[in-house]
C-alpha cells in the first residue's frame, strides 16, 4: 500500500511530485517538502522521491531529499535501495551524494555492493569497501 491509495486527486499530485523527482527539479521540490509533503513519501512500487532522484542521476535532489530526512537506505518493493539504483546507472556523483548521506553499501538486495561487484565498477567497489575498513 503506498502513500496515496484511495485518493484521486491525492495520487494526481503524487505523480506530480515523482516526475519532479525524476527530473530532478530540485528547488521545486524542495518547495513541497518545505511544505510539508514527506521526505520518505513512496509510490505503489514502494520507490521514494530520493530513489527517483538517485536512479535518474540527481545528485543535486539527493542531497536536498536527504538533508530533509529521506532515508538513504530505504528499500522499495524488489528489496533495491537508492545506492543500488545509481551503481546500476553508473552514476558516481548520485552515489557520491548517497554515501555523504549515510547510505549503506551492504542495505538491500542486491546491495550496492553486489551491484558493483556484478558490473565490474571496480571505484564503486573500493568506495564501498573503504568505508567498511
Amino acid at each position: 500500500m503506498n502513500d496515496m491509495d484511495g485518493d484521486p486527486e491525492l495520487e494526481e499530485f503524487a505523480t506530480k511530485l515523482f516526475n519532479l523527482a525524476r527530473a530532478g527539479e530540485t528547488e521545486t521540490l524542495r518547495a513541497y517538502v518545505e511544505a510539508g509533503v514527506p521526505a520518505n513519501l513512496t509510490n505503489q512500487k514502494g520507490d521514494t522521491l530520493l530513489m527517483l532522484a538517485a536512479y535518474h542521476g540527481h545528485a543535486d535532489t539527493v542531497r536536498m531529499l536527504a538533508a530533509h530526512g529521506a532515508d538513504p537506505d530505504r528499500a522499495n518493493d524488489r528489496g533495491q535501495t537508492p545506492l543500488a539504483g545509481a551503481v546500476f546507472k553508473k552514476d558516481a556523483e548520485a552515489v557520491r551524494a548517497l554515501l555523504d548521506a549515510g547510505a549503506d553499501p551492504h542495505a538491500g538486495r542486491p546491495s550496492a555492493l553486489e551491484t558493483a561487484q556484478m558490473f565490474a565498477m571496480d571505484q564503486f567497489v573500493q568506495w564501498f569497501t573503504r568505508r567498511d575498513s
